[in-house]
């Protein structure tokens, strides 16, 4: 049966999500899959699956930069990343919510994704997020009030805890189905599985997981 819904997993404070975004409508459209963003907490994500973030490695910060100067390039984008980085990004996700921007999402979603990206604009201050979603032609009356609101923080950590339950352990994630696609590097398998002709052997691909550890990292730590 063919595919009718593209889920989309990303915080704002990620440049693969924001490269990652800037094709999702065109893809949705042309394949005619209804797109449901969601957001969600990429500081929760790390602390589920024990990992550290980009920005907390040195060389790997620097590696990022590299790579998302020469993708934007490369892919003719601006890229002008926000005025503080990493900030609180917990406000402009429930921003996102679609039980905060109701059939504005899209719109929202992108004003954020583009002012903080593109323009370098500050994406950890409620009343600036506003302000971003006002010159974007968009109607904020109310939402500042309402993302301080407990039932709209829980509907971010419910959406966050769902896609813990997804298997999501990054961002962007895209699930199609069963099938689930990490990072801005994927659309081109997307495309594949969209039209029938994914490569993926699933059985080959389980016989290979299937294969037991050897050692953990824990272990050759305590071999001294």
């Amino acid at each position: 049966m063919r595919p009718t819904q593209l889920d989309f997993y990303f915080d704002f404070i990620s440049p693969y999500a924001y490269f990652a975004w800037q094709k999702l409508e065109p893809l949705c459209e042309e394949y005619q899959l209804e797109l449901r963003p969601h957001p969600v907490v990429f500081g929760k994500l790390l602390d589920h699956w024990g990992q550290l973030g980009p920005a907390e490695v040195p060389p790997k910060k620097e590696a990022v930069g590299r790579y998302c100067l020469r993708y934007a390039a490369i892919n003719g984008l601006e890229y002008n990343p926000p005025k503080y980085h990493p900030y609180n990004p917990l406000p402009s996700l429930r921003l996102a919510l679609k039980e905060v921007s109701g059939d504005q999402q899209l719109s929202v979603i992108d004003a954020i994704f583009n002012a903080g990206w593109a323009h370098g604009e500050d994406l950890g201050e409620a009343q600036h997020l506003i302000e971003i979603l006002q010159r974007a032609g968009i109607d904020t009356k109310g939402l500042d009030e309402l993302i301080t609101q407990q039932s709209v923080k829980d509907v971010l950590i419910k959406e966050t805890s769902n896609a813990i339950e997804q298997g999501v352990f990054g961002v962007p994630t895209i699930i199609i189905g069963d099938q689930l696609f990490w990072g801005n590097d994927q659309f081109d398998h997307i495309k594949l599985l969209l039209e029938g002709k994914d490569p993926l052997d699933g059985q080959k691909h389980k016989l290979l997981q299937s294969r037991p550890r050897m050692i953990d990292r824990k272990k050759i730590r305590d071999q001294k």
